[in-house]
């Protein structure tokens, strides 16, 4: 955050980051992250990689998407997720070291 930013935009951008924070607040949304890191994929592979059911995954890539720190691309029949913020993609580079 730059430190010479107005007031207003430095309590929006704080209000930002703490509700993408709170998003990654779960051991699986942050194994969900790190894995879509190394390899973007569709849910089955999530669901699969993680032995979780498939709502479950659901709903944790839904409060992802919400934070626009995942996006999905449609492949056919399927969607691809991928990571679309760099600054979350950095925090978890910085954390799985």
């Amino acid at each position: 955050m730059k430190a010479n930013c107005p007031k207003g935009m430095k309590e929006i951008l704080l209000h930002e980051w703490s509700d993408k924070l709170k998003s990654l607040a779960h051991p699986v949304r942050l194994r969900i992250v790190e894995g879509l890191l190394r390899d973007e994929c569709n849910v089955k592979k999530i669901q699969v990689d993680l032995g979780l059911p498939q709502s479950t995954v659901s709903q944790h890539l839904a409060i992802l998407r919400k934070e626009k720190i995942l996006r999905a691309k449609r492949k056919g029949t399927q969607k691809c997720y991928k990571v679309v913020d760099p600054r979350v993609a950095e925090l978890i580079r910085l954390i799985s070291k």
